[in-house]
């Protein structure tokens, strides 16, 4: 694998870096340190069949048109992405292959798959999603947060997500709450919470270090080289786990 990163001096391109070594062959990273572009067009043309992008999310226009200029393959894990941005990555995906997620872990792809499986063994269920998060992210609900709320919706299609519900009002049959916690050095904790008025059933991921989202970027970064033209997920990493 020829990596090029992108936010490769940020927290996560730091670790996926010490991952990958020798394999990453340009990095990017808007203050230009340690050796880093500050653009790709100051990176240039480089030999590199992946672009991992784990900056922030107006950068993905150049993000993808970068990977696409060269031919590469695209792992995006950054979060935050407007509808018009997702719409960017969406249309990406029918000129390479785009693997997106707005968490890396393996273990967020299993709590996803048994949430939606909760969700139809009980479709009467009162459900809540909580998300803690350290003090300097950016933006909220999380991803995963966002991505348990879109499992849940394949079983449950009149659902609606309440953000940080206030005010007055009873909640209603099709409302899924969505609370964020910003605590500290949280790495990432997320619960999602059925109700059914005489059982209440939680299943609950935590993240202990960024380095399990370092490998999940690696491992998706490996499954998705070579791949026909396409979206792929933690999903189609998952099935494949399963498969072999």
């Amino acid at each position: 694998m020829r990596a090029v990163i992108c936010g490769a001096n940020g927290a996560m391109g730091k670790l996926i870096g010490e991952k990958l070594g020798a394999e990453v062959v340009g990095r990017v990273s808007i203050d230009g340190e340690n050796g880093a572009a500050r653009t790709f067009d100051e990176l240039g043309r480089v030999d590199a069949d992946i672009v991992i992008d784990f900056s922030h999310h107006t950068a993905i226009s150049a993000v993808l048109d970068y990977a696409k200029k060269i031919g590469a393959a695209a792992v995006i894990g950054t979060t935050g992405h407007t509808e018009e941005e997702k719409a960017l990555i969406f249309a990406a995906a029918k000129e390479i292959p785009v693997f997106y997620s707005g968490n890396m872990s393996l273990g967020i792809a299993v709590l996803c798959r048994l949430a939606k499986e909760a969700a139809r063994y009980f479709p009467d269920a009162d459900i809540e999603i909580v998300e803690a998060h350290h003090n300097r992210k950016v933006d909220a609900p999380s991803g995963t947060a966002l991505m348990l709320f879109n499992a849940i919706r394949e079983v449950r299609p009149d659902a609606w997500a309440n953000c940080g519900r206030s005010g007055e009002g009873k909640r209603t049959k099709e409302e899924i709450g969505i609370s964020a916690l910003r605590l500290g050095t949280t790495v990432g904790m997320h619960e999602v919470i059925l109700h059914t008025g005489t059982q209440q059933l939680t299943l609950r991921h935590e993240a202990v270090t960024r380095a399990m989202l370092a490998d999940g970027a690696v491992d998706a970064a490996r499954f998705v080289l070579g791949k026909p033209l396409g979206l792929y997920n933690m999903e189609s990493l998952l099935n494949q786990e399963r498969s072999e």
